[in-house]
């Protein structure tokens, strides 16, 4: 659980995060945000989801409490990941490594990190998050330098890239452990109703958090982990 370990394993995360982040880049100009602002939200968030929202509401001049309340929905899902991830780092930990730990989770840090078997040590994340915020920072600044120049079907076929990405980050956990499987199988069905269900609709900003946290509580009940295990796991 080495810096170059997390160097290693946030290589990918970082290719799909400049992707990705070319995108937002592209659609911050056009929106009429200047290069520099989408440089800074970018350097200063890592959540691709609430900059487009956050980015949308700046440009049609909204308030900051607008901004904070809209953040603090569609990023509550990271107050989960922050709780379980917690559980899985050294000793070692200070308070201002949590905090530095907080600022780089991302669904696909938090998916490498928590997969470990071993505790997650300060190097490790530190190493974790660095690739994927340079590759999310470079990418804001270089598509919005040159978002007049890219075709509409490019910067589209760039924000598919994360899900791609994700997918290939839960699919060896599947196959190395079957429990998981319906677990996956339960969040994503949950997902699809809350999605296509006109009731949900209201729900759509906390459709992850409410899916995560029923699909969790099922697997939990199905699948418990023995007490022995999950002392040794501690």
């Amino acid at each position: 659980m080495t810096f170059k370990k997390g160097l290693k394993d946030g290589t990918p995360i970082m290719l799909a995060y400049f992707a990705v982040s070319l995108a937002f880049g592209v659609s911050a100009v056009a929106l009429g945000v200047p290069n520099y602002v989408a440089l800074i939200m970018s350097m200063t968030n890592l959540t691709s989801a609430g900059q487009q929202a956050g980015v949308i509401i700046v440009a049609s001049l909204g308030s900051v409490l607008e901004i904070i309340l809209t953040q603090l929905i569609i990023n509550s899902r990271y107050f989960l990941m922050s709780l379980s991830l917690s559980q899985r780092l050294d000793k070692k930990f200070t308070l201002a490594d949590r905090f530095l730990c907080a600022f780089g989770i991302t669904d696909e840090i938090f998916a490498v990190a928590v997969s470990q078997k071993e505790r997650v040590t300060k190097g490790y994340i530190i190493g974790l998050i660095l690739l994927p915020f340079i590759g999310w920072s470079s990418g804001t600044l270089i598509g919005a330098l040159i978002g007049d120049f890219m075709p509409e079907f490019i910067v589209n076929a760039l924000q598919i890239a994360i899900y791609a990405m994700f997918i290939g980050i839960v699919l060896p956990d599947c196959v190395k452990n079957y429990k998981i499987i319906p677990v996956v199988l339960i969040s994503v069905s949950l997902s699809a109703v809350m999605y296509f269900v006109p009731v949900f609709a209201p729900l759509k900003n906390v459709a992850c958090v409410l899916c995560a946290i029923v699909a969790s509580v099922i697997g939990a009940i199905i699948f418990p982990i023995p007490k022995e295990e999950g002392e040794q796991n501690e």
